[in-house]
């Protein structure tokens, strides 16, 4: 943010579920959160249904309400462009305001592929700006707190990573075909919605994922007469830079399973588990207590003490999932206005292209039946199906 500065604009595109997270969270988190270095306003909106963007801006206090992303990237009074909309409309918005000039949040996954991912991605560094991939999961105070336990090393060198993420909101085979459900919109279907926050973590907390292998599955073709082509589920094997092993999981077929995301991380000294369903908890086995108390132990993460609490609310007084977002989104404007770093705490385009990329990499192995593997490369690096290689900073190979 210039020294001239006084206001922070932001500029939305999408009024959906995401449009309306993004929106609560930045009417909040100035009333809520440590106080920001400068005012936020939020200055315009955009949507494809003009009464649906309308009502939207005068729900949340937006200032101008539009059909057309270009206003809002064309705004001078917009200094941070949030793109929450479909996953087809991450790559052209985006780039557009990194060119204009724009700090950028672009929702996860970052892009249909790597190579849109990378394309963002080196826009965002030749533009000088900030950019964050929102993987709000980051900033569940559990998940901060599990990270800060690795690193200190109280569960020792770490052994396995496993991750599974469930809903079941395709279980009706009569359910609406939408845009996640199309290649062409989506890019893939539970693997990018669901797997690439479950990637994420595992980067986040473990490290680079070098190793792939992996399988998807689409069980309904057609939807009240109109084509699904993008997976319901998948399932990998996964290797880490630092020896560790792991699986992945996700999947929208699953009957009673609404949002249901679990981790567990098993280490030489111990082992940690979260549950999203209950996100205020981290279970925790240490091997250096008692043997008679061997086994998982509840800890309560709300404590002010405990990363990512400072000014919330007292002991026992527990956070929801919207607060996921208002910490997210108040690092990230922090990091706009004092020119701080948004990552590693906060995730971005790099993080965001390198899950493209592991996600690219499952897609490849469950075409070819072949482990993937996924080395760095100082030239060019992700080999296509033709033998082509684009210029990515990452490699997939069989």
């Amino acid at each position: 943010m210039t020294a001239q500065t006084t206001t922070v604009g932001v500029g939305l595109l999408g009024t959906a579920f995401m449009g309306r997270a993004h929106a609560h969270a930045y009417r909040t988190l100035e009333a809520m959160a440590a106080p920001l270095p400068a005012p936020l306003v939020l200055q315009a909106v955009a949507g494809r249904d003009a009464r649906r963007t309308h009502e939207f801006a005068a729900r949340f206090g937006v200032a101008h309400p539009s059909t057309d992303w270009h206003a809002v990237i064309d705004d001078p009074a917009v200094t941070v462009f949030d793109n929450v909309g479909p996953n087809h409309l991450h790559a052209e918005p985006t780039l557009a305001a990194l060119e204009a000039g724009k700090h950028v949040v672009c929702e996860k996954p970052l892009a249909l592929n790597a190579q849109e991912a990378w394309e963002l991605l080196t826009a965002a560094r030749r533009a000088g700006v900030k950019h964050m991939c929102a993987f709000n999961y980051r900033f569940v105070p559990a998940v901060k707190l599990a990270r800060e336990l690795i690193a200190e090393g109280r569960v020792g060198e770490i052994r396995h990573f496993r991750a599974r993420y469930l809903q079941d909101w395709l279980v009706d085979p009569a359910a609406e075909v939408t845009w996640r459900l199309r290649s062409d919109h989506a890019g893939s279907g539970a693997l990018g919605d669901l797997g690439s926050h479950i990637i994420d973590l595992a980067r986040f907390l473990v490290g680079e994922i070098t190793a792939v292998s992996g399988a998807t599955q689409t069980f309904v073709h057609e939807r009240g007469g109109e084509r699904a082509d993008v997976d319901e589920a998948f399932q990998a094997l996964i290797g880490f830079e630092s020896g560790a092993s792991g699986t992945l999981e996700a999947s929208r077929v699953c009957p009673g399973r609404a949002n249901s995301l679990v981790f567990e991380i098993n280490g030489t000294e111990g082992t940690l588990v979260f549950d999203l369903e209950r996100l205020n908890e981290l279970w925790v086995h240490r091997g250096d207590g008692p043997h008679q108390l061997r086994g998982l132990q509840r800890v309560l993460v709300t404590d002010p003490s405990q990363p990512g609490l400072a000014g919330w609310w007292p002991p026992g007084h527990v956070l929801g999932w919207e607060h996921t977002f208002i910490d997210e989104l108040h690092h990230f404007l922090s990091a706009v206005m004092t020119g701080g770093e948004v990552g590693p705490d906060g995730a971005t385009f790099e993080d965001g292209y390198q899950a493209a990329v592991v996600c690219d990499a499952v897609l490849a192995a469950a075409r070819s039946g072949a482990a993937q593997h996924v080395v760095p490369a100082a030239g060019p690096s992700l080999t296509t199906d033709n033998g082509d290689r684009t210029p990515h900073d990452r490699r997939v190979t069989t």
